[in-house]
C-alpha cells in the first residue's frame, strides 16, 4: 500500500471514500457542494458514462465519456467500483483514479444512490464511509421539490414514491443525518468526515510515529 498524505500532526494517512446518498430533494447536492468548497483534501468522484457530452461539459471534469463497448469492457475487466443503467445510459466509477487518490491521502466524495453504495462497499468496505441524508418530514421533502421549480407535479409524485423506496435502505449506512437545517446538517456531515479521517486504521504512518516517540522517551 502506498503511503498517503499528511495530517496536521505529520502522520501519513490513507484517503477514504465519502458517500452521500439521499432521496431527491433532501439536500445531498447542496451538502456535497459545501463540503467541496470548505474541506481541503476532498475531491468529487468523476464517473464514466455512455451518454453524449452536453454543452459546457468537460471531459475528465464532469464525466469520462466512453462508448458502450468500452464501458462493457471496463465492467468485464473489473475496472469499475460500481456501475448502473440510468435512463438507457450507463454510469460507473473508474477504479484506478479513485485508488490513486486514496493512496495519495486524498479523500473522494461520492454522490450515488443506495445501489451504487452497496457495490462500492462490497468491493472496498474498509475505505468507504456511508452517510444517508433524510428530510425532516414528507411534507418538507415535497415542499423542497416544488421550490426547485424543475419538475412537473407528475414527476414530483414519482420522486416522492421513489423516495420511500430509497429510504428503506437507511439501515445499510454508517451514519444518518436528518436535514432540518442545512447549516446544522453540514456541521454534522463535516464532523463525520473529520472523525473518520482520524481512525487508527487510516493513519498508516502511526506505527513509525509511535516507535519514534518511544525511542525518544527511552533515549
Amino acid at each position: 500500500m502506498t503511503t498517503g498524505g499528511h495530517g496536521a500532526d505529520g502522520v501519513e494517512r490513507r484517503g477514504l471514500m465519502f458517500v452521500l446518498s439521499s432521496p431527491s430533494g433532501a439536500g445531498k447536492t447542496t451538502l456535497s457542494r459545501m463540503l467541496l468548497e470548505r474541506e481541503p483534501g476532498l475531491k468529487m468522484s468523476v464517473s464514466a458514462t455512455t451518454r453524449a457530452m452536453r454543452p459546457g461539459e468537460v471531459e475528465g471534469r464532469d464525466y469520462f465519456f466512453v462508448s458502450k463497448g468500452r464501458f462493457e469492457t471496463m465492467v468485464e475487466q473489473g475496472e469499475l467500483l460500481e456501475w448502473a443503467t440510468v435512463f438507457d445510459n450507463l454510469y460507473g466509477t473508474p477504479r484506478a483514479p479513485v485508488e490513486a487518490a486514496l493512496s495519495a491521502g486524498q479523500d473522494v466524495l461520492f454522490d450515488i444512490d443506495w445501489q451504487g453504495t452497496q457495490q462500492l462497499h462490497q468491493k472496498a468496505s474498509v475505505d468507504v464511509v456511508r452517510v444517508f441524508i433524510l428530510p425532516p418530514s414528507a411534507a418538507d421533502l415535497e415542499k423542497r421539490l416544488h421550490s426547485r421549480a424543475q419538475d412537473s407535479d407528475e414527476v414530483i409524485r414519482k420522486r416522492m414514491s421513489r423516495a420511500s423506496h430509497e429510504m428503506s435502505h437507511w439501515a445499510e449506512y454508517d451514519y444518518i443525518v436528518i436535514n432540518h437545517d442545512v447549516g446544522q446538517a453540514f456541521a454534522e456531515v463535516q464532523s463525520i468526515l473529520k472523525a473518520e479521517r482520524l481512525k487508527r486504521e487510516r493513519r498508516i504512518g502511526l506505527v513509525g510515529f509511535v516507535r519514534s516517540l518511544q525511542g525518544q522517551l527511552q533515549g
